[in-house]
């Protein structure tokens, strides 16, 4: 038992609802998947792709939709025989199976009641084929990293929707998801070459395959037969096809695609097209093969703000005619709520109500292109009663870069800029529809009305450009009356859409949960029973998704809707998107940022003291707090700013004993004797050895507690040197602040970082000063990120009132070469600082060592002599401060060629957690460790100690900073 074991109790939940959520998970579930199906699967397939904990059932519970449903038992298979295995074992004991890849659906789509199998964690993969014409792609690689891929043959998928930094390939084919610009000609149906899926009897095939007919026909005589039977029967009824055909001539996803069988001559053929928007009940999609698109560069955008609604979808089809790609439109509450996301103008929140926005883009392969589309343009806004009057193009449309990415921004985080704003405590529901394009503007007037009679204020938006249309409603579903509201809304909407508009339920989301029991309304009896009997010829056993894409029950859309009790003001906002996920480096290991907030509100829906809150709670502690790496670049990628990373350091601090706060605090007023005994430290442990240190560490971590005591890692650096270089204060321009990390640890060489910034500094005419007094100081970043306030408070406020004398009252800036040391400084002090030292901050210039070279000394240096090839990590501090670009400037001028892996993130080593659990730094390097090691490079450059040292410890390359690389690449033959 260690000597300071943490008290689960001291994260459980203070203050509960006062009604309890009629969905909390029952307590007879709190042990877990039950046998025998615990150790039925177990047996099948290894302990380590069984996840059967309640709190691995309770997190896999919820995805981007207004549902939840608690699965059995998780299953994470590796590859083709494992998902076969699976398949072989639901059909033989009469069980249901669910796949999930990224969880972004938005109709419960990733959620199952039984085996519920995580197809993202093993399935991952990019392989360009015919120079980018092609791609060969995993179904869990997201749509942002194989257009990344694709990008460098100036290529690009068809698909594009919002979700892409997080959405799978899979999933987007699975629920033939389009996005912005895919319209009907460049979604999945359209675009996919082949595909290879697993059916539910465990048979693989591969569509691309010349023989794949046969193979088929040998191993599955009865759903060959029974498709080519379904394929003649709507062959013979020509007001069937004629229905079918002009059901596809707008988009739709609602329901299977009828059209296949018309498509396709063979029953693979009919397969492959079946198995697009299918939504998991078919098969599992194991490999898809694209034939992409060109990626047209030249981009041409407009933000364009109309008095309403119906005023902005009038003006669609006239951007159509002129050759637009995308027509997005957003009404005012749409862009009121935008606010909220990062960039976005803040006075968009006093825009009235009734305003509305379309964003349209042309996109042009050539300059000569994109001019004709611009002037087709301006003829366009001639016509138009715009807010504000616009006399050219260049007044209302743009071509730079950032602005553009900007406009997207808001437009991409609709679902959860609003849904973010919605009021706390309450269900977001997001649907899309279709409509004839011409009819956009009666729609969106009837639609406005629908809501405005049924109490709703909705937030619009969507992709004009095609009818498509998405709206936004949210409501309490632990009231009884709010349900009752939300279901005859959808009643009325559904019939709306139909029978005024002839129009689709669904154009882009799929079916899913809220729309299964109104397909019949929809498409009518004889082409939904159509439907039902080719589910029952591929899956006669009703192994795959029930009741996800059919269901008969009329009020099936109202069962398992899921209530959001409040949480921690940081994360209440959360609507559980997905969007954070793939940038969080424990998502292969334990829990990502949504799942930590998903465990934290079923905490809250259960009484105090149940069984299932005791087990959430026993792994919380490490699934949750210690494999966070607090890097919060999940706040980065949530397009609300949540800071998951800052909630857990909150649940650090509140299970510190008051004996720990005050050590640390002791620490940080005393930090001049330990940064001098850390250095004594390093470097008897460098003369006695890694294998006796690791060895006394490994026992030290057993005694006290793993998350306290680091264990020492072989290739840790050895000890710096207590003296730092000389420099004088008088001429120089700016004030040097070597970080606590790089005064005590060495680096790989002969010369210093310190050395090597002073001297590239000199070389260039830009002399920096090292103080006399910086030993003893830090920037504060070892306490915050380990959530102790208190000795927080006393290094953040020293640290300011040391650099406000060293810069003499923000005369100079202050340069720091360390990334996290630099956004601790910068940024993350600020909330310690007390109203006087947070004045001084306010006054202060903090520029990180790198920004300093690229800006600063990169003009002033001649390069001497460069290496062929360098791989850079970007550090997640980076990101946060912007200084990617810099980083990458350097090296380039270091370096013949530089490369960023695709892969490249957070490498969780985060100051001392990934000696504190190692696991969590390998598990978030895995992938980009695998491409640094796929080739040889002569640098391997980052800009942050440790860092360097977790990436050497995952790749087994030296790291180094690129400092270090710029000094060598300028200095002159005469001081080799």
């Amino acid at each position: 038992m260690p000597l300071l074991e943490p008290e689960p109790d001291a994260l459980r939940p203070a203050a509960r609802p006062e009604a309890p959520s009629p969905d909390r998970v029952p307590a007879d579930r709190a042990g877990g998947t039950p046998e025998p199906l615990r150790g039925d699967l177990i047996a099948l397939l290894g302990a380590d792709k069984v996840l059967t904990k309640i709190s691995d059932l309770v997190r896999y519970a919820s995805d981007a939709s207004p549902y939840r449903f608690v699965p059995r038992v998780v299953v994470v298979p590796e590859d083709i025989d494992d998902v076969s295995a699976v398949l072989s074992y639901a059909h033989g004991k009469s069980r249901e199976v669910v796949f999930r890849a990224a969880g972004t659906s938005l109709n419960g789509q990733a959620q199952g009641e039984d085996i519920l199998v995580d197809v993202r964690r093993h399935w991952t993969g990019v392989e360009v084929l015919d120079g980018g014409e092609r791609a060969r792609i995993g179904p869990g690689t997201t749509v942002a990293r194989a257009n990344a891929a694709l990008a460098r043959h100036g290529r690009m998928l068809g698909p594009d929707p919002a979700s892409a930094v997080a959405c799978t390939v899979g999933g987007v084919v699975a629920n033939n998801a389009s996005g912005m610009t895919a319209g009907t000609t460049r979604n999945s149906y359209r675009t996919l070459a082949s595909l290879t899926f697993v059916l539910p009897t465990g048979t693989v095939v591969d569509t691309a395959e010349p023989d794949a007919d046969e193979q088929l026909a040998h191993a599955e005589p009865a759903l060959c037969a029974g498709l080519m039977e379904l394929k003649a029967e709507i062959e013979s009824d020509p007001e069937l096809v004629a229905r079918i055909r002009a059901k596809y001539a707008i988009k739709n996803t609602n329901g299977y695609r009828l059209d296949a069988f018309l498509d396709g001559s063979t029953p693979v053929e009919i397969l492959r097209g079946l198995m697009v928007g299918s939504e998991g009940t078919f098969g599992f999609i194991s490999e898809v093969v694209f034939d992409t698109l060109p990626l047209d560069r030249c981009v041409t955008t407009g933000l364009l703000f109309f008095p309403s609604l119906p005023d902005a979808a009038a003006a669609v089809p006239l951007f159509n005619e002129a050759g637009a790609l995308a027509v997005e439109l957003m009404d005012g509450n749409t862009l009121r709520a935008s606010v909220s996301v990062e960039g976005v103008p803040a006075d968009w929140a006093a825009l009235p109500r009734s305003t509305a926005a379309l964003l349209v883009e042309f996109r042009a392969p050539d300059a000569s292109g994109q001019e004709a589309y611009e002037e087709a343009a301006l003829e366009v806004l001639k016509g138009l009663a715009l807010v504000s009057p616009v006399t050219s193009v260049t007044n209302a449309f743009t071509r730079d870069p950032k602005t553009i990415a900007g406009y997207w921004k808001a437009r991409k985080a609709f679902v959860t800029a609003v849904g973010g704003a919605r009021p706390s405590g309450t269900t977001l529901i997001t649907e899309d529809f279709a409509v004839p394009p011409e009819r956009l503007a009666e729609a969106c007037a009837a639609l406005l009305d629908l809501q405005t009679r049924h109490g709703f204020d909705a937030a619009v938006a969507g992709h004009a450009a095609h009818g498509n249309l998405h709206f936004l409603l949210a409501f309490d579903a632990s009231r009884a009356a709010d349900v009752a509201r939300y279901a005859a809304f959808m009643d009325d909407f559904c019939r709306l859409t139909v029978e005024r508009f002839d129009g689709s339920l669904k154009a882009e989301h799929a079916t899913g949960r809220n729309i299964a029991p109104f397909l019949e309304l929809e498409w009518g009896p004889r082409a939904t029973e159509l439907m039902w009997r080719t589910k029952r010829v591929i899956d006669p056993d009703g192994v795959l998704a029930p009741r996800i894409v059919l269901d008969r029950d009329p009020l099936a859309h109202l069962r398992g809707l899921k209530t959001i009790p409040r949480v921690e003001p940081i994360a209440d906002r959360c609507i559980e998107c997905g969007f954070c996920e793939p940038t969080c480096p424990s998502q292969d290991l334990t829990t990502t940022p949504r799942q930590r907030i998903v465990l934290r509100r079923e905490m809250m829906r259960q009484p105090d003291g149940s069984p299932v809150e005791d087990g959430l709670l026993e792994a919380y502690g490490y699934d949750a707090v210690d494999t966070c790496a607090g890097d919060s670049t999940c706040r980065l990628a949530c397009p609300v700013g949540i800071d998951t990373g800052a909630l857990m350091k909150g649940f650090r601090h509140a299970r510190h004993s008051p004996r720990e706060e005050k050590t640390a605090a002791l620490a940080a007023r005393n930090f001049r004797a330990v940064e001098a005994a850390a250095r004594l430290a390093v470097a008897a442990a460098d003369r006695i050895g890694d294998r006796w240190v690791g060895a006394a560490t490994r026992a030290a971590r057993k005694a006290v507690r793993p998350d306290l005591v680091p264990e020492w890692l072989p290739g840790i650096p050895g000890a710096a040197s207590a003296k730092l270089p000389r420099t004088a204060r008088v001429g120089a321009v700016a004030v040097y602040y070597p970080a606590c990390v790089n005064r005590i640890f060495a680096g790989p060489g002969d010369v210093s970082l310190a050395q090597a910034v002073v001297a590239v500094s000199t070389r260039a005419g830009r002399p920096v000063w090292i103080p006399d007094d910086v030993a003893g100081t830090c920037c504060a970043t070892i306490w915050h990120s380990k959530g102790y306030d208190t000795g927080n408070a006393v290094m953040a406020n020293r640290i300011v009132e040391a650099a406000w004398g060293w810069t003499a009252g923000g005369k100079l800036p202050l340069v720091v070469d360390a990334s996290s040391c630099t956004l601790g400084l910068a940024h993350e002090v600020v909330p310690y600082l007390t109203a006087d030292n947070r004045e001084m901050h306010a006054e202060l210039t903090v520029v990180d060592s790198v920004v300093w070279a690229a800006d600063e000394l990169l003009p002033h240096l001649t390069v001497l002599r460069r290496v062929g090839s360098a791989v850079l990590h970007p550090t997640c501090s980076m990101r946060h401060l912007g200084d990617e670009a810099q980083l990458r400037a350097v090296a380039e001028a270091c370096a013949d060629e530089v490369v960023v892996p695709d892969d490249a993130g957070c490498c969780a080593f985060a100051g001392d957690r990934g000696m504190l659990h190692k696991e969590l730094t390998e598990s978030a390097t895995r992938k980009e460790a695998a491409f640094v090691g796929s080739r040889p490079f002569d640098a391997h450059l980052s800009a942050n100690r440790m860092c360097e040292v977790g990436m050497e410890h995952a790749t087994g390359r030296g790291y180094y900073s690129v400092l270090l690389e710029l000094e060598r690449a300028t200095r002159p033959e005469s001081v080799n």
